[in-house]
């Protein structure tokens, strides 16, 4: 029964997102829907992205660091959004007025129907055969290159990151496992570790590269193993050796599994994981 409390909401914010288009745009002028329909190597199946430039983007020629994240829908304009959006433009428009931080983040869609699989690097017996290994080379290996290739990034890895929650979370954690090379940190919201079944020792086996920050983010009344499971994996980080300086935890105990949460989580993290002034 937990897997279908945590699972079945976020699945609804998929199947239902046609249904929200009567709801105002809250997304502010530096977002773009990209012209380009991406295509998933190994998924026979194409994908919207979303582009957000610093306000200050067109009248320089500063390159910019690049935060990657999941859930497009939910990330900048409540006419998209499941249950609320993150105001993920509206908090960089006032860190960059401020002179805190200029990033360029890059949303990418999730898949609908296929946002359990997608964003899942294991196998689950209701939600079907693992597709996350090809979602992640999908943004690694496709995406990223577009990205660097026709705006002004820094394209290391020191300066790219990747961010997601619940299902998000999880696949952000493993991206930077995987592509250590491409991700240099991760904002990890709200992992669901649970959708990983028995692999979940996985997380707490494979060590992060020495230089990456991990961002760890959970609200104490998400519910069952939510808790427990983040910390698990958070101490199994640390006591590998991954520096403190370069881990944060941050356990809210009052929020709940909602993107309210997540979007009041996110200055504090963004600011952290690009080491802003």
């Amino acid at each position: 029964m937990r897997q279908l409390v945590l699972a079945l909401p976020l699945v609804l914010m998929a199947c239902t997102e046609p249904q929200q288009q009567n709801k105002v745009s809250t997304a502010a002028v530096e977002v773009t829907v990209l012209k380009e329909t991406f295509e998933m190597p190994g998924l026979n199946r194409s994908r919207q992205v979303r582009l957000y430039l610093p306000p200050g983007y067109g009248t320089s020629d500063k390159s910019y660091p690049v935060l990657y994240m999941h859930d497009g829908q939910n990330v900048f304009d409540n006419a998209t959004a499941y249950a609320g959006e993150w105001g993920v433009d509206e908090t960089l428009n006032d860190l960059a007025a401020s002179g805190q931080l200029e990033l360029i983040v890059v949303a990418i869609d999730n898949g609908a129907e296929k946002r359990m699989t997608e964003l899942n690097p294991a196998d689950h017996a209701e939600f079907g055969k693992a597709e996350g290994k090809a979602y992640v080379e999908f943004i690694a290996n496709t995406v990223k290159p577009y990205i660097d290739q026709h705006y002004r990034t820094l394209a290391d890895a020191e300066h790219t990151g990747i961010m997601g929650s619940s299902m998000g979370g999880l696949i952000s954690h493993y991206a930077i496992l995987q592509f250590p090379q491409v991700f240099g940190k991760a904002g990890i919201f709200s992992p669901s570790y649970w959708a990983a079944g028995q692999q979940v020792s996985w997380f707490e086996n494979q060590p992060a590269a020495q230089e990456a920050l991990l961002y760890f983010y959970m609200g104490g009344k998400e519910g069952d193993s939510m808790v427990p499971d983040v910390e698990r994996v958070y101490q199994a980080v640390i006591s590998k050796g991954h520096a403190t300086e370069q881990t944060q935890y941050h356990l809210v105990a009052d929020a709940e599994h909602n993107e309210a949460a997540w979007r009041n989580e996110f200055k504090t993290a963004v600011l952290w994981m690009f080491k802003a002034k």
